[in-house]
């Protein structure tokens, strides 16, 4: 079991911290902006995250005779998500340590883009100012490691433990009882 959830966690992994790097790249370079980033960075984390499904199969047709349980496919799937958002983690705080640029940039370009949707959504100027101090700390937290290693955790975490759910569902099977007649 540990080789599949290795296996297959690392794999996720990679690809989530290469697809967020290539993301990251198309918005520094203007390609796409902070709302279709958000779209990709979540189609990119389920194209990624596709690997639960293959690796709660995998061990079910190698290591389980073709036949596992809701539980147990569950198991194996929050593991490899584990492994994965845990390599994504990692992937995003190597590379926002080590590009100065972004780690300069990063919260105050997400901020003036927040608050720049709020205006233009009718937002009154007390609902903005309260957006801005809220922005504010909000930047404040990112700069605690901690905590955004946390918030980045948060990213991945939910949209893997659906699609675990959804994979363990879809793939449990049942041992089928021969006919007593």
């Amino acid at each position: 079991m540990r080789k599949v959830i290795l296996t297959f966690g690392l794999i996720s992994g990679a690809i989530l911290v290469v697809l967020g790097f290539v993301n990251t790249s198309l918005w520094r370079s203007g390609a796409i902006d902070f709302d279709n980033g958000e779209v990709i960075g979540y189609g990119s984390m389920i194209i990624a995250l596709s690997m639960v499904f293959f690796g709660i199969k995998s061990f079910r047709d190698r290591h389980q005779n073709g036949m596992i349980k809701f539980g147990k496919a569950f198991a194996v799937g929050i593991l490899i998500t584990l492994v994965a958002s845990a390599v994504y983690v990692v992937g995003w705080e190597v590379y926002y340590q080590s590009d100065d640029e972004l780690r300069a940039t990063f919260m105050d370009q997400y901020s003036e883009h927040y608050l720049n949707k709020l205006k233009a959504g009718g937002a009154t100027e007390e609902q903005i100012e309260s957006a801005r101090q809220e922005t504010i700390r909000m930047k404040e937290l990112y700069d605690i490691p901690v905590l955004r290693l946390a918030m980045t955790l948060i990213e991945i975490l939910p949209v893997g433990i659906i699609i675990t759910l959804i994979s363990a569902a879809v793939l449990r099977k049942k041992e089928i009882l021969p006919d007593a007649h």
